[in-house]
Parts: C-alpha cells; structure tokens; sequence
C-alpha cells in the first residue's frame, strides 16, 4: 500500500476539486493518504510567483473554470464572497484538529466546504468560531505548536519541491493539480511510463530565454 502525501491550502478552489475527486480517482487501489495543509501564498512568495486570483484576467478565467469543472465533475461548489481570502484560520484550524498537525478526511471536508459550498466570507470570524466549534480541535489553533506545524508542513512542501496546490506526493513523484489525478492512478497502478525516459527527459530541455 502506497502512501500519498497531500499538499493544500483551502484557499484554492482546485484544492477542493482535487479533494473531492479523490476517492473516485483511485477507487480500487489500495493507498493511504496523509492530510499536509499548507500556506500557498508562502510558496508562491518562495518561488516569486503570483497566485491566479491575483491576475485580473485570469481571475475571472480561474473562477469560469473552477465552476465548470464541479459541475462536470459533480462536485458542489459556490463561490465564496470574499476570494482570495486569509486562510491562516481555517490552515490552522486544520492542523489543530490531529495531535500530529495531519488532519483526516473528515475535518478536511468539513472546512472545504465552509469555504466553497456556503457563499459566505470563509474568513468571517463568526462563522470560524461556529466551525471550530463544530470540528472540537484536540489543540489551540492560535497556539504556537499549532503555528509552527503549519509552518513546517509549508516548509517541508517547498523542500520537496512543491510549488502549487493540490499537489500529491508518492515515492518522492509529484503530481499538481486536480487535472493530474489520472497520472497519479496510473503510477500507484505501477504503469511502467514512470521509469521510462520520458519522466526523466524534462532534465535533459536547457532553458533558453530568461526575464
């Protein structure tokens, strides 16, 4: 049995999509999956990128898309009122709800739909007060094991060479994004593609042009 490192940030609606799709995606195979939250705005800082909220158009692209893709794929999904939005509280709350900072399926379900099935302003501190409340974390989420766990997860991440959310990490293989969920069955399946030259090409491409 397979283990798969999950990397997210509920801020991203990806995220959400990947999480729901899951279950679907490897059904049959046998895997465990460890919950890692992470804070994508500190990734993107370390990599000197913007998130895809933050680009006027691709805002408006990013959010046709998100929706598009729930419907297709089934998965409930409404906009929040406020995006992007600080997640540090719902991150937190997370990390908060497991004595080791990995939260399980249930309490990751449950804070991604807060943010992505009620329309409401994910960050509002009232409806955060209503969830923990809920969710009965087993640690403070304002304390600072809780914090520096965070900050390790993100750390870690970034060390392994993450970049983005969702990203799912097995054998020291990453797989980003949502839309990667086929390649990650097929590798768990032990399709013989991924010890082929092909996975390793991408070494071999010199970059050219810089800015």
């Amino acid at each position: 049995m397979k283990t798969i490192h999950f990397y997210f940030d509920f801020i991203s609606p990806y995220a959400w999509l990947g999480f729901d799709a899951l279950p679907r995606a490897l059904q049959g195979i046998s895997h465990r999956v460890v919950h890692h939250p992470v804070l994508f705005a500190a990734m993107l800082k370390h990599h000197g990128h913007k998130g895809p909220a933050e680009m006027p158009g691709k805002r408006d692209w990013t959010y046709r898309q998100v929706l598009w893709l729930a419907r297709q794929q089934g998965t409930p999904l409404q906009l929040p009122a406020v995006h992007p939005f600080n997640p540090l509280a719902c991150l937190r709350l997370a990390t908060a709800c497991d004595p080791g900072g990995e939260p399980n399926r249930y309490v990751c379900e449950h804070i991604f739909r807060h943010v992505w099935c009620t329309g409401l302003d994910a960050a509002d501190p009232a409806g955060m007060a209503q969830l923990s409340c809920a969710m009965q974390p087993v640690q403070d989420p304002s304390g600072p094991h809780v914090k520096q766990a965070l900050q390790e997860h993100t750390s870690a991440a970034i060390g392994a060479g993450v970049f983005g959310v969702p990203t799912w990490v097995v054998d020291g293989h990453l797989f980003w994004g949502q839309d990667a969920l086929p390649m990650l069955r097929a590798f768990l399946q032990g399709d013989a593609w991924f010890d082929g030259p092909d996975w390793q090409a991408v070494s071999a491409c010199v970059q050219g042009a810089r800015r």
